[in-house]
C-alpha cells in the first residue's frame, strides 16, 4: 500500500523505513556546513551529495552542504518538510536499491533572500563552494569559453553587486566581502558538463571582478583555487510513478527523490588550499590533470547522449534506452565512438577505452532508468559546443570525416525548428528558442536552414561557418534527415 502524506519521510520518521533501506546513521545535529553548493537539482543529489553523506558517515562532521537555488523554491519546497532528507534510488536491470542522503542540511533560494546566500558564502567555516548550474548559468559563450558581458543578469550584477542574480555575481561579491574582512577565501569547484570547467569558471569569475574592480581580479586570480573535476552519472527527471516507487518500496512518501544508475565516477584535481572531504575514500579519484579524462567524458557520453537525443526524439522514442533498440542507433553511436571521436582523445595510459565506450553502450541500454530524450535535448545552444562541435574541429584539423558527428549536429538543427517530423509542435527548452524561432520562420530547404543556424556565432564560432567542408557535410545530413526521417537516416548511416 502507498503510504500516505502523514507518512512522510523526515528525520521523526526514518526509523519506519524499510529494514533494507540505507539510511544516516550519524548524527545530523552534529554536522556542521562547510559546503555550499549552487544548482541544488537532481545530479548534485545523485552525485556528490552522495559522496559527501558517505564522508559525515565517517564520522568527518566538517563537511555538511546549504544548497543555493538561484532561480526557484521547488527544491527547497519539497526538501524542507523532510529535514533535508531525500532517497536516492539506483536501478537497473538487476533490480533497484534505495539509499537515505542526510548530507544536505538546509537550501535556500537566491532571488527571495540574496543576502542570506551571501553572508553564508562570507562564513568562515566554508571551505568549498561547488556548483551544478549547467552550462547556461556560467552566462558565457559557449563558442568563445569567456565572460558574456552582455548578458542580463551580468549587466545587473555589475551595476547592483550587493544583490546579485547569478552565480558568478554571488561568487564574486562573496570573495570580495571575505576579501576585506580578512577571511581566507574558499575553493570554487565546478561540477558542470564544461571543458576544463576550472578553468572556465576561473575565466569567467576573474573577467567579472575585473569589470568590478582590477584589485579584486587580481585578487581572484591570485589566491583562488578552481580544481576541475569529470563528473559522471546518468540521472533522469523524477516522475509520479518514480515518487510511487519509492514510496511502496521505502515504507515513507519522498517529495523529490532521486532515480540514477549504479554507475557513478568523479575525477578532481586535487587542489584545495582550505582543504576538503575525504571523498577519495568513498571511490573519488584526485588527479594532478583532469582534462584528458574530461575531454573523454565530454566527447564520448555526452556527445552520444546528445546525438541520441535529438535523433531519437525526432524518430519517435521518448527514452534513451527506446532509442537504442530502434534500428541502426546502437551501431551509429558505436562508429561514431570509434571512428570519430576515438582519435580525437588524448592517450590515458592505463585506461581501458574500449571497455570503457562499451560500458557507455551498456548503460544508454539500462531499461530502467528512463532518461527522456526530450530531457537531455534542453539546452543544445549551450550544449552542442564541447560535446559535437570541438570534436568536429579536431576532425577538421586531422583532415578526418566526421559525418557521424555531422548528423548529430543535423539533428539538433531539425529539433530547434520547433517542430517534429509530423508537424507537431516542441517544445524546445533553450535560452536562443526565441532566436531559433526569429531565424528559421518560414524556412523549409536545408540550405536556408543551414544558413540560419551558422549565423549563431555565440555557437559555431567565427571558423566553422566559413568552413567549406562543416558546411557541406552538415548540410548534406540536415537535407537527408528533411527528405528521410531521423529513423530512416540512422538505418542508412549504420549500414
Amino acid at each position: 500500500m502507498t503510504p500516505t502524506e502523514h507518512d512522510r519521510l523526515s528525520t521523526s520518521t526514518l526509523h519506519r523505513l524499510a529494514k533494507d533501506v540505507d539510511r544516516p546513521e550519524y548524527s545530523r545535529g552534529q554536522v556542521r556546513t562547510g559546503i555550499v553548493h549552487m544548482g541544488i537539482g537532481a545530479f548534485h543529489r545523485a552525485h556528490q551529495a552522495v559522496y559527501t553523506d558517505s564522508v559525515l558517515a565517517s564520522g568527518d562532521n566538517k563537511w555538511g552542504i546549504l544548497g543555493v537555488s538561484l532561480r526557484s523554491g521547488d527544491t527547497r519546497d519539497a526538501l524542507a518538510p523532510q529535514d533535508g532528507l531525500y532517497t536516492v534510488a539506483t536501478r537497473d536491470g538487476s533490480g533497484d536499491s534505495f539509499r537515505v542522503i542526510g548530507s544536505i542540511e538546509k537550501v535556500l533560494v537566491a532571488p527571495e533572500n540574496p543576502e542570506a546566500v551571501l553572508a553564508a558564502m562570507v562564513d568562515p567555516e566554508i571551505r568549498i563552494v561547488s556548483l551544478t548550474v549547467t552550462e547556461k548559468g556560467y552566462c558565457y559563450s559557449p563558442a568563445s569559453a569567456s565572460l558574456d558581458e552582455r548578458h542580463e543578469d551580468i549587466v545587473h550584477d555589475l551595476a547592483d553587486p550587493a544583490t546579485p542574480r547569478s552565480a558568478i555575481g554571488f561568487i564574486v561579491e562573496a570573495l570580495a566581502r571575505r576579501r576585506d574582512n580578512g577571511t581566507e577565501p574558499f575553493t570554487l569547484l565546478s561540477c558542470d558538463n564544461l571543458p576544463a570547467n576550472g578553468e572556465t569558471l576561473k575565466r569567467v569569475v576573474i573577467r567579472f571582478a575585473e569589470l568590478r574592480d582590477s584589485g579584486l581580479g587580481k585578487f581572484i586570480r591570485d589566491k583562488v583555487a578552481f580544481p576541475s573535476t569529470m563528473v559522471d552519472r546518468i540521472v533522469p527527471a523524477t516522475t509520479d510513478v518514480d515518487r510511487t516507487i519509492v514510496a511502496e518500496a521505502t515504507g515513507l512518501s519522498d517529495a523529490w527523490p532521486i532515480m540514477t544508475e549504479p554507475f557513478t565516477q568523479w575525477v578532481v584535481e586535487d587542489h584545495f588550499p582550505t582543504g576538503r572531504p575525504a571523498w577519495d575514500k568513498f571511490g573519488v579519484a584526485f588527479v594532478e590533470n583532469v582534462d584528458a579524462f574530461e575531454l573523454m567524458k565530454l566527447r564520448l557520453l555526452n556527445g552520444s547522449h546528445s546525438t541520441l537525443a535529438y535523433l531519437g526524439y525526432l524518430a519517435g522514442h521518448e527514452t534513451v534506452s527506446d532509442v537504442m533498440k530502434a534500428e541502426g542507433f546502437n551501431a551509429l553511436i558505436e562508429a561514431m565512438m570509434d571512428d570519430e571521436i576515438s582519435p580525437t582523445l588524448p592517450p590515458l595510459p592505463g585506461f581501458d577505452l574500449d571497455a570503457y565506450k562499451a560500458q557507455l553502450r551498456a548503460r544508454f541500454c539500462n531499461p530502467a532508468l528512463r532518461h527522456r530524450t526530450w530531457q537531455i535535448a534542453m539546452d543544445g545552444s549551450q550544449k552542442l559546443p564541447q560535446r559535437l562541435l570541438n570534436t568536429i574541429r579536431k576532425r577538421l584539423e586531422q583532415k578526418q570525416p566526421f559525418d557521424r558527428l555531422a548528423l548529430g549536429v543535423a539533428g539538433w538543427m531539425r529539433y530547434a525548428t520547433g517542430f517534429d517530423e509530423s508537424g507537431k509542435a516542441i517544445d524546445v527548452r533553450d535560452p536562443l528558442a526565441n532566436e531559433f524561432k526569429q531565424r528559421t520562420a518560414g524556412k523549409t530547404s536545408s540550405a536556408d536552414l543551414l544558413d540560419a543556424y551558422l549565423g549563431l556565432d555565440q555557437i559555431f564560432g567565427q571558423d566553422l561557418p566559413g568552413n567549406i567542408e562543416f558546411r557541406r557535410t552538415v548540410g548534406d545530413a540536415l537535407a537527408r534527415l528533411l527528405r528521410e526521417g531521423a529513423a530512416r537516416t540512422v538505418a542508412g548511416k549504420a549500414l
